[in-house]
């Protein structure tokens, strides 16, 4: 039996970029799991309208 796993989840999220304004864009989080409870996000990422990946640091969540 497996105590730990890694999952990958992708879910809609409105972002704000000072270059392209406000936009909502798939966000995808890695995240650990331990017994079934999330422990620490490893890495979240979007993807853009032309395809390419980038870090989320890049854009603000709006409140």
């Amino acid at each position: 039996m497996r105590l730990s796993k890694i999952k990958r989840e992708t879910k809609y999220e409105k972002r704000y970029s000072v270059k392209m304004g406000e936009l909502t864009t798939q966000v995808t989080y890695i995240k650990q799991y331990i017994i079934g409870l999330p422990v620490r996000t490893l890495h979240k990422y979007r993807e853009t309208y032309y395809g390419e990946v980038k870090d989320c640091e890049e854009c603000n969540v709006l409140a």
